[in-house]
């Protein structure tokens, strides 16, 4: 069985990180679980506490102020003991053996280094779910969204993480990044022969303005649109030239057992 990390950003969510936490204990792959409170004022550090003391696969660890969503999973990842990543918000939930369909699809394709998830968007208004476009914008959000992302620790290493542009911490869309990197140096598979993970919704959740922009509800602005796009390119182009010379480096033609183990010189001469 391959494990993973699950990466879970927390800023203010105590009344649904129960619900999340419930989640993913309950899958066996999930062998380390990072809640990254983001300087919450709730009682959401607390809430991850009592279930730490519950499951000691559960570990809190705390930004000093607030930063954003991605800043937090970037900061959780630097703690990841295991070689496959996932990550999900602190309003989402994962289905019943999700994890476990990600990593046994990674160790059945080793040539790919990411996974994604079908989404399931619960209690969004009627507007939305009803449009005739739905499913398929639907997909194109299951594609990006970071709470249906497994991805190989050293990929995402590799990539720098999520983006840290101030223009994605105004508007949103360093997932969208990410995922247009992968899509144009990976390829960006999804599982969607079922959903896998729930979406669940709130007022001013980024999704429902992604589906009222989309579906022609509601305008955006020329400047979100430009700005996002320029930033989006750039990390992609960025994270090419990353993988490129990581690709290129030079390895030692083989690996030691043991570390080499070298008698320090005399310093008493």
């Amino acid at each position: 069985m391959q494990t993973l990390t699950v990466i879970i950003p927390c800023y203010n969510a105590a009344g649904t990180l129960a619900r999340t936490l419930d989640s993913v204990v309950v899958q066996p792959e999930a062998a380390q679980i990072l809640v990254v409170d983001d300087g919450s004022q709730d009682a959401s550090p607390d809430i991850a506490e009592q279930y730490a003391r519950q499951y000691p696969q559960i570990e809190l660890l705390r930004m000093p102020q607030n930063g954003g969503a991605a800043r937090a999973r970037n900061w959780g990842a630097m703690h990841a003991r295991h070689p496959l990543l996932a990550f999900i918000d602190a309003d989402d939930e994962y289905l019943p053996g999700a994890l476990a369909v990600a990593a046994a699809f990674l160790q059945a394709h080793p040539g790919q280094v990411a996974v994604r998830f079908d989404v399931e968007f619960c209690g969004f208004p009627d507007d939305i779910t009803h449009h005739h476009q739905f499913d398929a914008f639907a997909a194109t959000l299951s594609n990006t969204v970071p709470s249906s992302l497994v991805i190989r620790r050293s990929i995402y290493t590799t990539f720098g993480g999520f983006p840290l542009d101030d223009v994605f911490r105004r508007y949103g869309g360093e997932d969208g990044a990410f995922s247009l990197a992968l899509l144009n140096i990976f390829g960006n598979p999804r599982l969607d022969d079922r959903k896998r993970v729930r979406m669940h919704y709130h007022p001013k959740i980024h999704a429902e303005r992604y589906f009222r922009i989309s579906m022609g509800m509601l305008d955006a602005s020329d400047e979100l649109v430009n700005s996002t796009r320029e930033a989006s390119w750039r990390f992609v182009r960025a994270a090419y030239e990353a993988v490129k010379e990581v690709r290129g480096a030079e390895l030692v033609p083989h690996l030691t057992a043991q570390p080499a183990t070298e008698t320090p010189p005399d310093q008493s001469a």
